[in-house]
């Protein structure tokens, strides 16, 4: 590992670009649980106001507006950005920060259309810094002891998926609007789809959706519900419904031949996870601590820095659900079965990924309320 000049292990300087919910609750918290690699120098969001109250709050000088982006990376001497901003932006502040000489650690889902995800990934690589995309999941002990349950074959062959992810989105946030990424099946759908496909450990080939918008203040102009059914070239199928209109639901299942394994709430990033495995007509229950899900990406991303590796997730796992969900898109709008082009794909999270942090008491958020009003 890198050496600073008083023989400390080097820790990557971070800067969080966008000040949201989730940053405020999640993501500027979890910097006391990575302080082994990883280091907050600096913050961006376009409120003065918040980039005021967070700067002091966590002992962050270097401050700045998104037009101020590089000469923040700059000042602060920035080897990484978390860029946690509505998913239409991602595409142009990771091309931003990966011009800079930056690696990018960008949430999901990665952007609104393949060609975006495409160009980020040719951003990232030409410069030659990394992309991360932040499937937090990657890394929690509950979601991949049940993929190392999947490929075990305790529950014989397993051939289907099904899940339901909900919660009641408060009235005129940005999941609601287009214009910003929003609908379910972008802020809710990703984790679903990549949950199938990791449990699966393949790409689906066809795609059917049906989507919904009862009530505009829960979807201006975006899906408010999407029920979607995934084929896999093995026979497996995958059923779920995301929906920012109904009540809160995080839950999967994943059915074999000999047996079956409940998750729930299995997409949750402040609760205990807990597994209901049936096999045999016998049922045994796991329960998974609730831990800091957001340090782990944070000390996982550094060292993929520090010591040269590629990432896992990276962008082309970030590529592969969103080209998942234009496939859902396309299906709901059409009324047909949309066939997905074969893609490729090496990485898979396995258990070796778990990294276990104690659990974060989340802050007040300063102008920044919960998505949801449950």
């Amino acid at each position: 590992m890198a050496r600073t000049a008083s023989n400390e292990p080097r820790k990557i300087r971070y800067a969080v670009v966008g000040a949201g919910n989730i940053a405020q609750v999640a993501v500027l918290p979890a910097f006391k649980n990575a302080a082994e690699n990883s280091e907050l120098v600096a913050i961006v969001s376009g409120d003065a106001e918040k980039r005021a109250a967070l700067g002091e709050r966590y002992g962050v000088a270097e401050l700045g507006g998104y037009d101020e982006l590089e000469d923040v990376l700059k000042r602060a001497r920035v080897d990484a950005a978390y860029i946690a901003l509505p998913n239409t932006m991602h595409r142009e502040y990771t091309e931003r920060a990966a011009a800079a000489g930056v690696h990018v650690l960008c949430e999901k889902p990665m952007a609104m259309t393949e060609e975006d995800c495409e160009a980020m990934i040719r951003a990232t690589k030409d410069r030659g810094v990394k992309l991360m995309i932040a499937y937090r999941l990657h890394f929690e002990e509950g979601n991949l002891k049940a993929v190392e349950i999947a490929r075990s074959g305790e529950l014989g062959e397993v051939r289907a998926f099904s899940s339901l992810f909900t919660h009641v989105v408060r009235a005129g946030d940005i999941r609601t609007r287009s214009e910003q990424g929003g609908g379910a099946l972008f802020d809710l759908g990703v984790y679903c789809v990549n949950a199938a496909r990791y449990l699966f450990r393949e790409e689906p080939s066809e795609a059917l959706a049906v989507s919904l918008r009862l009530d505009a203040r829960r979807a201006d102009d975006v899906d408010e519900t999407t029920s979607a059914i995934l084929r896999f070239p093995s026979g497996a199928v995958a059923q779920f419904t995301v929906s920012q209109g109904l009540a809160s639901v995080s839950s999967f299942r994943i059915a074999g031949t000999e047996g079956e394994l409940r998750v729930e709430p299995a997409f949750d990033y402040s609760s205990d996870i807990k597994h209901y495995m049936t096999v045999g007509g016998k049922t045994e229950e796991k329960t998974f601590k609730g831990r800091d899900q957001f340090a782990p990406e944070l000390v996982y991303f550094s060292r993929c820095i520090l010591e040269d590796r590629e990432p896992e997730p990276s962008g082309l796992e970030g590529l592969a659900d969103v080209r998942v969900m234009r496939a859902l898109q396309s299906s709901a709008a059409s009324g047909r079965a949309e066939a997905i082009p074969p893609f490729q794909r090496d990485q898979r999270p396995g258990m070796s990924q778990s990294i276990k942090k104690p659990p974060v008491d989340p802050p007040a958020p300063v102008k920044a309320p919960s998505p949801s009003e449950q």
